[in-house]
């Protein structure tokens, strides 16, 4: 067994206008004094990395460690969440995100397609570079407009939507496993990739490819009412990254999974900061543990509630708090005696 890394926090949720968010040193002295060890950056903020520069120059990725280093800190991974999420988007969605690629590409999701691309292989090198070896990313999405049919999906549909993603995702992760990195799929309602099953789906369509991998969050899973202790016994040897999030689900008569249009503090299922849900995280460490996870455990604030500060500063010790120091001992080493071969024998009877 090893000890899982941490306290982590990723960054996206914490970027802003003014001092000290604005900056990586600003967030870097920030979360530092909280007593966070690692951060999780997302790419598509050039305030904290410039990521083409990152995938072709060491000399900068150096340069990059060492300013992080300095504040007692380690990337723990790079996100490409929202440029993963381009690379499959259903029409009825082009609007939408339509904010997630460069303005000079509004209303061409090809050229969102190719520019994503191309920023999933940057943060191949880039990681590379930077001697990570986990990715956190999104699948996008063909098929979420179908999660519930009215009328019925027509036969051959689901097929045809994995088939697709699957082309579009395979040249990406065969990239990343020349680069030696793990492509970590955050599991999670919107995109084609939101629960075992599609997890499974894709993989059949991919070839298990060793570097379809997982990025772990118990929060999407309560809300859809997964078991979220058991997917840890189903895919542990694909877990590569995890998302420490809280969330709550308190179905009512007038509201439960599809939350009635309402905003997050009306749904029944809401993310919470750390502590403040209902997600066993003293199971999900152990799990983690008692398979060998020894990546790092990245807090995800989320909270319809609290204070992204607040939920920050907490969030530290909660993670440290569930942090297990694995053993080297067994608990009953005490009692143990010398034993040979005819000792052996004797104790089953045969000698």
């Amino acid at each position: 067994m090893k000890t899982i890394k941490g306290p982590a926090i990723f960054l996206a949720q914490f970027i802003g206008e003014n001092p000290p968010y604005n900056s990586l040193d600003g967030l870097c002295q920030w979360v530092a004094e909280m007593d966070y060890k690692g951060i999780q950056i997302p790419t598509w903020e050039d305030k904290l990395i410039d990521l083409p520069l990152a995938a072709e120059s060491l000399d900068y990725c150096q340069e990059l460690k060492g300013k992080i280093q300095s504040y007692g800190l380690e990337i723990t991974e790079l996100s490409t969440h929202l440029q993963g999420q381009l690379m499959a988007v259903h029409p009825a969605y082009n609007v939408q995100f339509s904010a997630f690629a460069p303005k000079s590409m509004k209303g061409n999701p090809i050229e969102w397609y190719e520019w994503a691309q191309s920023q999933l292989k940057y943060a191949a090198n880039a990681s590379k570079n930077l001697g990570i070896t986990a990715h956190a990313t999104f699948s996008g999405s063909l098929l979420w407009h179908t999660m519930y049919p009215w009328p019925q999906r027509p036969s051959g549909l689901v097929d045809a939507a994995f088939d697709e993603l699957s082309k579009r995702w395979l040249p990406i992760l065969q990239y990343f496993d020349e680069c030696g990195v793990d492509l970590c799929y955050e599991i999670h309602p919107g995109e084609d990739i939101f629960d075992g099953i599609t997890y499974e789906l894709f993989l059949d369509k991919v070839q298990q490819h060793p570097r379809a991998c997982i990025l772990y969050d118990p929060s999407h899973f309560l809300l859809q009412q997964l078991d979220y202790v058991q997917f840890i016994d189903l895919y542990h040897s694909r877990i590569k990254a995890f998302h420490v999030k809280d969330a709550e689900f308190r179905p009512s008569g007038r509201c439960g999974v599809y939350g009635g249009y309402a905003d997050w503090k009306d749904r029944a299922g809401r993310f919470r900061s750390l502590g403040d849900g209902q997600i066993d995280f003293k199971q999900i460490f152990s799990k983690l543990t008692q398979y060998g996870y020894d990546g790092w455990a990245v807090m995800e604030w989320e909270c319809c509630i609290k204070s992204p500060e607040q939920g920050a500063r907490e969030g530290a010790n909660f993670i440290r708090d569930h942090i297990i120091e694995t053993t080297g001992k067994a608990f009953d080493d005490f009692a143990a005696g010398e034993v040979d071969d005819i000792a052996i024998k004797r104790i089953l009877g045969i000698l």
